[in-house]
């Protein structure tokens, strides 16, 4: 009784040839489309081409910037051999012995690849204890092959093993048997396998998606690596290169990675409101509270080696590029969520996509900031035990400029974060609401409204 009715449905009942009489089986594939999980195209042609008179320009001008402030490569200088200005080879333990810390005078060596002992009861323990001699043979540059001697103290952070790769430094100033020293262990090979199963799993789980999302990841880096760090050593505005070289990245990645449709392009004016405002906000800030942007000893030796670069630029540069990333997932996020909503119910108004869509980035930020607080308080938990320790009050903690450039790091990105979720909600709304398909393009709004139409006629004809 009830299987009988069903396969004529379509060709009897009236009401849907009504509304698909002249659309046949074409329109068919059009209306599987509106409820497929692919990217949807509720978007009139009239509206992508509002969305490209406003993006096509922004594009260009980021292309021009990329062009004018390209820089031809980093500026060459003389190496001071200090910190990450030494030469660096690479070299291998090939002999590891014990040996009494008194035969070697290990009071006077440091430790490899550490820090010297503290004077007095340091450096006396240690040359009562049993240190550890390496040979090490260097295995890259010009003196591939040459050996020298590392003395290993009992206490040294960094102990040496037999067989081990590590990295050493060079100073050809220093006497011969100075020249070199073990300053690091050589982490490729571990760094490269964990490198291999990350790109492994994102390729398993988002398949083309995160193999796109990786290709961008790596034109991310190139775009990083090759104009905005040379850009900014070579002397250019570092706002400015942070802003053109983020701009950069955020359309290659994001387009590459959700494709180009006007959900994306939504995504990327949000982005982009919200970067500006991290901008104009970091700018007031840094200003106001005086930071230099010199904080500790890499920034010192960037400014010893390039004093023309404005260092309060680079933390501003610093930001906007940090902020980015958390930006990108935000923006896409409520975009999607407005397009699903509009999908699922497209009589919905922008009042009430708003509404729907902003519940939904409200739990994004609660998260989000959360975890955007904690990863900056991680990274500098080694400095915020040294002040625990200097039983420092929280007010002269936060008053340091360390720890205040992290603050304004932290906060400014949070405030663009925050904002980026109601204006990219709103942007979402008022594209989706607007949109107007013309005539030839009404179909998908025509099947919407039968869609309940044979539910309702198969329900009539089973009652009878």
């Amino acid at each position: 009784m009830t299987s009988s009715p069903q396969p004529p449905i379509e060709p009897t009942d009236p009401s849907v040839h009504t509304g698909h009489a002249h659309d046949g089986h074409g329109h068919s594939s059009g209306h599987s489309h509106s409820h497929g999980h692919g990217p949807a195209a509720p978007v009139s042609k009239h509206l992508r081409k509002v969305i490209a008179a406003v993006l096509i320009p922004f594009a260009a001008a980021v292309f021009v910037g990329l062009v004018v402030l390209w820089p031809g490569g980093t500026p060459a200088h003389e190496r001071t051999g200090v910190g990450f200005d030494r030469q660096t080879q690479q070299a291998r333990v090939v002999s590891l012995e014990h040996v009494d810390c008194k035969s070697v005078n290990a009071a006077q060596v440091p430790a490899a690849g550490g820090t010297p002992t503290a004077p007095g009861g340091g450096a006396r323990g240690a040359q009562t204890g049993e240190c550890k001699k390496a040979t090490v043979e260097i295995g890259s540059g010009p003196d591939r092959g040459r050996t020298f001697v590392e003395i290993v103290q009992p206490g040294a952070p960094r102990q040496l093993a037999d067989g081990q790769e590590v990295v050493v430094a060079y100073a050809p100033d220093a006497p011969r048997d100075l020249q070199y020293s073990v300053i690091d262990v050589n982490r490729k090979l571990p760094l490269a396998v964990l490198a291999g199963i990350f790109a492994l799993s994102v390729v398993l789980v988002g398949r083309m998606r995160g193999l796109f999302a990786l290709i961008a990841l790596v034109v991310s880096f190139g775009v990083l690596t090759l104009f905005i760090l040379p850009a900014i050593l070579q002397g250019s505005n570092p706002l400015v290169v942070a802003v053109v070289g983020a701009s950069a990245i955020m359309l290659i990645a994001l387009y590459m990675c959700h494709g180009l449709t006007a959900r994306t392009s939504v995504a990327v004016l949000g982005t982009l409101v919200s970067l500006l405002l991290i901008g104009l906000l970091g700018s007031v800030f840094i200003d106001w509270a005086f930071l230099s942007g010199n904080t500790d000893d890499n920034t010192g030796l960037i400014h010893g080696l390039y004093p023309d670069i404005d260092m309060s630029g680079l933390l501003l540069a610093g930001v906007i590029i940090g902020s980015l990333g958390v930006l990108d997932d935000v923006t896409v996020t409520q975009t999607s969520a407005v397009w699903e909503l509009h999908q699922a119910d497209p009589s919905m108004g922008p009042r009430s996509l708003y509404r729907a869509a902003i519940r939904i980035g409200r739990d994004h930020i609660a998260s989000v900031v959360n975890t955007l607080v904690l990863a900056y308080a991680g990274a500098a938990l080694p400095l915020l035990l040294l002040f625990s320790i200097a039983n420092s009050s929280m007010g002269s903690v936060a008053n340091s400029e360390l720890v205040a450039v992290e603050i304004v790091r932290t906060l400014v990105g949070s405030i663009g974060l925050v904002a980026s979720v109601p204006v990219t909600t709103a942007l979402a709304a008022l594209v989706v609401s607007a949109d107007r398909p013309e005539s030839p393009g009404a179909a998908p709004a025509a099947a919407a409204a039968p869609a309940s139409g044979p539910v309702r006629g198969r329900g009539r004809r089973r009652k009878r």
